[in-house]
């Protein structure tokens, strides 16, 4: 037997394998997807580091009421980080993170000091930084997860979850991944497109912000450098029961070592139902700006929208990205916050008619959405709708919108990390599967 035959009988055999039956989930009460029949989370754990909130629970088994969303950082609410960063006009990726990490915020002394530490941290190990070179790849996120593995080797105490060996590890990936980043995307561009290779050093008294975009592109403003920051703060933590988050949890519980779970957690993120969103949103801009005729035309807009949602049009999904959440119904906290940067981004880049369209999509796409399905549920657009615009006005390649959501999640990641291998009672993570396959006699190989 062809080897290339057995691998499409194995395959096709694996298609009956796969079968079960939709009805056997709730005969089961079996929550697919850890989501309740409302289509919330299941409860699986406890926290002190971040909430997403979307809802609320009505009295008496009620349901859920949809209220605006919102996102709190050890009780912080986002939205009043992120303003305050806006008014004084400064960098607060780094605070953030500190935040996350330790669960208040720091003074100014103990701010400047992280800055510091973060610095100091953001170099990578010679033989990293060669096998970046030698190893190349098309794909930035593998190369973040193999060069994540690649620390083990270099790391004294590699297999210590003491809490002071992990906060060291934590601020050494957060201090990497940037510089990781930046190499994997300019060695990737000189390989696949011949532009010239520039490895720049990260600077000291830049932010973590400014010295990614230096070491990716050298030339960008300061309003480029305060947005990416304001994208790395809003994407730093979102909850424990997002996939990734929740993945580098699980791996945790096992007591792995902590390159092998976040490496667990890009691989997770990688995922186009996960982290790659924007994308497709940038995407399917780019496809509307083309066949929208008129641009300030509702009707035609609307018309357009619904035969993408009747899966007539554009690539036939039946989806308009960027719109919908697993959480948030009336508002996601962090677009809101995102679309007033992308607003100033685009009035500095001359970009203010795409970004009038935009906005005036997002506003059709969600009326156009209720009144396809026909109900009075509300969707929002959520962080994706406008990231990937920022990130290209910023000027910004696609191959590192995924990494550079992971250079944000790296922060939550690692403090989620340390909460799952230091709370009293922690146990190994392990759910159950139902198995509904009925028992069947062993039959000798002789008489298959």
């Amino acid at each position: 037997m062809k080897k290339e035959y057995l691998i499409y009988k194995l395959s096709d055999a694996s298609k009956d394998a796969c079968k079960i039956d939709n009805e056997l989930f709730p005969m089961y009460n079996v929550k697919r997807g850890l989501r309740n029949e409302d289509g919330s989370g299941v409860l699986v754990g406890l926290t002190k580091i971040g909430n997403v909130v979307g809802y609320e629970r009505l009295p008496d088994n009620g349901g859920l009421k949809a209220i605006p969303g919102k996102l709190f950082y050890r009780g912080y609410d986002v939205e009043d980080l992120a303003h305050a960063l806006i008014k004084e006009k400064r960098f607060g990726f780094e605070e953030v993170a500190y935040l996350l990490l330790s669960g208040k915020l720091p003074d100014k002394e103990e701010l400047a000091s992280f800055k510091g530490l973060i610095c100091d941290n953001m170099p990578l190990e010679q033989k990293t930084k060669m096998n970046i070179l030698d190893l190349e790849g098309q794909n930035i996120m593998n190369i973040l997860a193999r060069s994540v593995l690649e620390m083990y080797t270099f790391d004294p105490n590699p297999d210590d979850t003491s809490r002071d060996n992990l906060m060291r590890q934590s601020i050494e990936l957060i201090s990497r991944f940037p510089t990781i980043i930046a190499y994997a995307y300019n060695i990737y561009r000189h390989s696949t497109h011949g532009r010239s290779l520039h490895i720049r050093h990260p600077h000291e008294n830049l932010s973590l912000a400014e010295n990614f975009l230096h070491m990716l592109k050298k030339d960008f403003t300061e309003l480029d450098a305060r947005t990416l920051d304001l994208l790395l703060v809003l994407q730093a933590e979102h909850g424990g029961g997002n996939n990734s988050t929740f993945t580098v949890r699980v791996t945790s519980s096992t007591g792995t070592d902590t390159y092998s779970s976040i490496a667990a957690g890009i691989g997770s993120l990688k995922g186009p139902l996960h982290g790659g969103a924007n994308i497709q949103v940038v995407d399917m801009f780019h496809h509307l700006k083309e066949n929208i005729g008129d641009w300030k035309n509702v009707d035609e807009i609307d018309t357009y929208f619904m035969r993408m949602l009747n899966k007539e049009a554009y690539n036939k999904t039946g989806l308009i990205y960027g719109i919908g959440h697993a959480v948030y119904t009336i508002s996601d906290p962090r677009a809101v916050v995102l679309k007033e940067l992308a607003r100033d981004l685009a009035k500095e880049k001359g970009r203010e008619e795409e970004f009038a369209f935009l906005e005036l999509l997002e506003e059709r796409a969600i009326e156009c959405f209720a009144k396809h399905k026909g109900t009075k549920k509300r969707v929002s657009s959520n962080v994706d709708f406008y990231s990937g615009f920022v990130y290209e006005m910023i000027g910004l390649p696609q191959e590192i919108y995924t990494p550079l959501f992971a250079m944000a999640r790296i922060v939550g990641w690692t403090a989620h990390r340390i909460e799952e291998l230091h709370f009293d009672g922690k146990r190994i993570i392990r759910p159950a599967y139902k198995n509904v396959l009925e028992d069947t006699t062993y039959v000798p190989i002789k008489e298959r």
